[in-house]
């Protein structure tokens, strides 16, 4: 076993928190001074985001979009049953205990990840990752990838809040608005996954609808004070809905996209480009999620929930219509690099018939 393969079952078998973003608790009831719970959430982070990355070299070895997809499926059963299973571990035997548990689950997975993950060989590859990031439609794809981790992250801060004062839920309640968002992405995701693997032309379609769809949901998740349509909370679970099904358009067919680019512009066909491409959808993703929350929460200040939403949804927007604009042109270009060689072969063929006669 290479030194890449047993970094990534190393990385694989690190415990880590759920999302890598563990719950700061409050000054009466932590034990830590502020130094220790910030280096214990960044190291959580940390691996969460190695897991994360040698997840997509792993799934990428087989058949990513459906594999990814179905994989999907568990991340949203895991924010369905978590906040019920952890509420009720706090409410029970107090604020430790949840993250105890989570960890020692994540510790008794250490040895069955050594047993079931793959051995790969891989050799260092030649190619840069800034040969990768200067690519044109790495850059959109990755502002893609971007908007999509905003937009989520933007949710985290502010939709609770707004759910409940807006349409005043008890806090029990509010946790159920959160099943339609979870729910949808992980029922859609495995069939988004299966649809693009089997239909590989149909990827930039995905991309550029989820984009749209997720501008409009988030256009009327407040709704907009423009639309001058009134906040109903059926309309808010919907969009809810919708968005998650839209997330999954974008996101699952997001790294196979990239990964192509890659091949096409030269890049060699290994783990190591796997690493490139998953390393930079990782970046993309962090540098959303704290984008998001951080945006989102300034302007919901500011602004209100509904003002909010709408700039954040203008992320999604913004990429979709790029990301088709940029689409269109490549379908042009080519379709002119294909007219122009044609008169070059028309009149090779009547060279040949000539001589022939």
């Amino acid at each position: 076993m290479d030194s890449q393969e047993a970094g990534i079952q190393e990385t694989l078998q690190t415990p880590v928190l759920e999302n890598g973003r563990p719950e700061v608790p409050s000054e009466e009831s932590s034990r830590f001074t502020r130094d220790q719970l910030f280096t214990m959430a960044a190291t959580a982070c940390t691996n969460w985001s190695q897991i994360h990355v040698c997840g997509w070299d792993v799934c990428l070895r087989m058949c990513y979009n459906s594999v990814w997809g179905s994989l999907e499926t568990f991340t949203g059963l895991g924010l369905v049953l978590g906040p019920p299973i952890g509420g009720f571990l706090f409410q029970s035997f107090g604020y430790e205990v949840p993250f105890i548990v989570l960890g020692c689950i994540v510790l008794i997975l250490v040895p069955l990840n050594m047993y079931l993950l793959p051995k790969y060989d891989a050799l260092a590859t030649k190619d840069s990752f800034w040969m990768l990031v200067t690519l044109p439609k790495v850059v959109f794809l990755c502002f893609t990838r971007f908007s999509l981790s905003a937009c989520l992250g933007f949710l985290e801060p502010t939709m609770s809040l707004f759910v409940s004062e807006k349409f005043k839920l008890p806090s029990g309640y509010v946790g159920l608005v959160f099943l339609a968002l979870a729910l949808s992405y992980s029922l859609s995701a495995p069939l988004l996954g299966l649809l693009s693997d089997k239909m590989p032309y149909l990827r930039k379609w995905l991309l550029v609808f989820g984009g749209l769809l997720t501008a409009l949901s988030f256009f009327l998740l407040g709704p907009a004070p423009i639309l001058h349509i009134e906040s109903k909370l059926w309309m808010f679970v919907l969009m809810l809905v919708l968005y998650g099904f839209s997330f999954g358009m974008s996101g699952i067919p997001l790294f196979p996209e990239i990964l192509s680019c890659a091949y096409e512009n030269g890049f060699e066909q290994g783990l190591s480009t796997l690493g490139l491409v998953s390393g930079l959808c990782g970046a993309m993703w962090s540098l959303g999620g704290f984008v998001g929350p951080t945006l989102g929460g300034f302007l919901n200040e500011r602004l209100g929930f509904e003002w909010a939403a709408a700039i954040q949804g203008g992320w999604a927007l913004l990429s979709g219509l790029a990301i088709g604009i940029f689409y269109i042109l490549e379908a042009s270009r080519r379709r002119r690099s294909s007219l122009q060689t044609r008169p070059g072969t028309n009149e090779e063929r009547v060279h040949l018939l000539a001589s022939e006669m």
